[in-house]
Parts: C-alpha cells; structure tokens; sequence
C-alpha cells in the first residue's frame, strides 16, 4: 500500500470530485485515477462509486478512509517528531459553540500558555457539523458540540460511525437574553406569546445527523415575523444592547459580561427544552498536557459560573 495514494483518497473524499482533487494535488486525472484504482486493487474494497455528480463514497471506502487519515495522522507525528522546530512544539485545537462560558475558559487557558516556550494553538467557533468535521478531516484534536438533549442518539449513532468518543459536559435549558432597558426586563412572567413582536437573534446554522436540515430549522428555528441570523457573538451582544426590542436564546451567561454589556437573562416559563454540551475527540487519542490545562480551566469556569445558577 502506498503511503501516497491514501492522501489521494482522502482529497478526493473531501473534494467529491476526480477532477478537482487532480486540481488540488497538481496532477494529471488519469493518473489519479489508475492510482486510485491501484489502491482498490491493492486492498481489494472499492472506495468510490462514480456517479454523474462526481464520486461517492462507498460505506466500505468509508471505513477505509478513517483509518486511511489515523495512518496519515501518525505518520504527519512521526515526521515531525524529530525536526528540531517542532519537537518541544506543544499543539492544542479545538472547535466549540459560540458559547461565553467556553470563550471565557479558552482566555483563562491562554494565560497559562505564558509558562510555555514553544506551542500552537487553534480555536474555532462554529456549529455541530463543523466541529466534527474538523477533527474527521481537518486534524483538530477536540471538540465541543452543543444539541437538543431529545437528538442525543442520533449523535451518538454517528459519533460511534465516525469513531468518535462523547463526553457530557454540562445539561441547561436557554434563557432569554435581553438589553436591561427591554420592556421584557420588567415582566414578573415571560411567556412565549410575548416574544411576537420582538426581533429574534439568531445563529443560522442548526445541524442533527440524519434528519434534513428543513426539519431541523423548523424544530430550532421555529417561525418567527422578525429573526436576525449571526454568525458570531460580538455582533449578537451589540444588537441586543442596541435593541430592547431584541432577544436571543442562550445558555447561562456569566453576570460580569451582564453588567459589562448592560444585559439581563430571564426564564420563559413556556421553554421546556433541555440542551447539552458534549466534549468529543478521536477514540484512539490520548489527552495531551495542554488539553487537559484547557478541560481543567474549563471545570474551573463553570463552578465558578454556575455553582449558584439562576
């Protein structure tokens, strides 16, 4: 087997297409394909199926391609192992909700890092789907993913397919968060019906595995006459303390950001829902000194945070 072909199968996985992954990896596509044909000879499993769209993977060539991109993994860490830059390297990344709770560990945790010589960090906010992805495709080591308690086994169905481990990290229900000036901000009793005229804030992109995406934003986006979408969370902050007619679901936020911002939380009697959030990483992967820095601040902030919660 070779080592080369197995970076061709992954490109052409993540490309969905012969021709654009011979693009990618600047070689001729008839070539790419004997090599990829090599390689399903060679193992004896078709990887892709070719369709008029482009190329499909098999549930086989699935199966290959995870354990194609751990080969990968292992070998990228063996080559750097000994190249004299990044052998006292420390490496931490992770994707994680646009969450305060976690933004504010993540600060914390970086000024820890001050006590360390060498190190690369990665920390991206975004949603399930992408979270995922980054750790099966883009080499991240963690993740946190947020969903409705009521999906849980969908997720685990397909963390457990993708060869993922899931680690329950804390169970809420949202709140309301509004400008201290909202006329909501004075109600003894918020109920759903009172939210009708206000102008939901919003982040667009709800993901559960194996449901369409439709019934999805249906569930967690239900209708509404007014909705801004946001993709990040200093826009949304600024939007509800320039608007009190605004509001956005969110999980506990820490007072000091309240006060800081000028904004209230406050309980919709109406919402039942529980949420999650849940730590994943590969099964075979072993916690590095900097992950388990980050996971400690982490517990830190959410004691810290919700030892009294509202």
């Amino acid at each position: 087997m070779n080592i080369l072909h197995l970076k061709y199968a992954i490109e052409i996985a993540n490309t969905g297409s012969m021709s654009k992954a011979a693009q990618n990896l600047y070689m001729d596509q008839p070539n790419l394909s004997r090599a990829i044909k090599e390689l399903e000879s060679s193992i004896g499993v078709t990887i892709f199926e070719r369709t008029p769209r482009g190329v499909k993977v098999t549930a086989d060539g699935d199966t290959f391609l995870r354990y194609a991109k751990n080969i990968l993994d292992q070998a990228d860490e063996l080559e750097n192992m000994f190249k004299d830059n990044d052998s006292k390297k420390l490496k931490f990344s992770i994707s994680v909700p646009r969450v305060s709770y976690i933004s504010i560990a993540f600060s914390n945790f970086s000024s820890l890092l001050n006590n360390y010589n060498k190190f690369e960090i990665f920390y991206k906010e975004t949603n399930a789907l992408r979270a995922i992805k980054n750790i099966t495709e883009q080499n991240y080591r963690l993740g946190i993913i947020r969903y409705a308690s009521h999906f849980d086994s969908y997720y685990k169905d397909m963390l457990e397919s993708k060869g993922l481990t899931s680690t329950l990290l804390r169970e809420f229900k949202y709140l309301l968060l509004v400008s201290k000036d909202s006329p909501l901000a004075k109600l003894d009793e918020i109920h759903y019906s009172d939210l009708k005229d206000y102008i939901e804030i919003a982040h667009a992109d709800p993901f559960v595995p194996s449901i369409p995406f439709a019934k999805v934003k249906k569930e967690e986006l239900p209708e509404m006459d007014k909705r801004i979408y946001v993709f990040e969370r200093a826009s949304q902050f600024e939007i509800l303390k320039s608007n009190p007619k605004s509001f956005m679901w969110v999980s506990s936020v820490p007072q000091e950001l309240l006060d800081r911002i000028g904004l209230v939380e406050r309980k919709c009697v109406d919402n039942n829902k529980d949420y999650q959030d849940v730590l994943i990483h590969k099964k075979d992967y072993k916690l590095s000194e900097l992950d388990k820095l980050f996971l400690l601040e982490l517990d830190k902030t959410k004691i810290n945070i919700y030892s009294g919660d509202k």
